[in-house]
């Protein structure tokens, strides 16, 4: 086997892991919180980060809180690491937007969005219903910058993420 791959048998058990993680912090989390995802490092199971948003935000303490819950549970679980890094932490800028319940919470918010087609679009984030976003772009008409909306449905999302503004 080359180095830097891993094993048949270590992705399986990998697998394994995430899922019991999942369940773990899918029992520890508040009603208003919900899981985004549970990444275990690849080259071994030394660090697992916990991916977390709510749909009126996350504090620190909600952080702290789910921290050393899921900390009291995986000392129970046999995962073939005596010691272990346990990161959680919010969803942030730099990770796309994975649920419908992401974009429902920032309507109002700027977004920049990769389409399957390759293409992008990027806008203000104005509604949203269970099958598409509508975004509002800016476009130059000549000496004029116009509001126009764009309608992006689900299926056609690639990834998207939630851009800052500075202006």
């Amino acid at each position: 086997m080359k180095e830097g791959t891993e094993s048949p048998l270590f992705v399986y058990q990998k697998m394994e892991i995430q899922a019991k993680l999942r369940d773990l912090v899918t029992e520890s989390l508040k009603t208003s919180h919900f899981l985004v995802d549970v990444v275990a490092s690849a080259k071994n199971l030394s660090k697992i980060t916990i991916i977390i948003d709510g749909d009126n935000g996350v504090t620190i303490g909600d952080c702290s809180e789910l921290s050393r819950a899921v900390s009291a549970k995986l000392d129970e679980l046999d995962f073939g690491s005596s010691q272990y890094i346990l990161e959680v932490t919010t969803h942030g800028l730099d990770h796309p937007l994975k649920f419908k319940r992401q974009y429902r919470k920032n309507v109002g918010r700027g977004l920049k969005v990769h389409r399957r087609d390759k293409t992008l679009v990027s806008g203000k984030l104005i509604r949203m219903d269970e099958q598409e976003i509508v975004l509002s772009e800016e476009v130059k008409e000549g000496k004029s910058i116009l509001q126009k909306e764009v309608i992006v449905r689900f299926e056609e999302i690639e990834k998207a993420f939630v851009t800052v503004s500075f202006k």
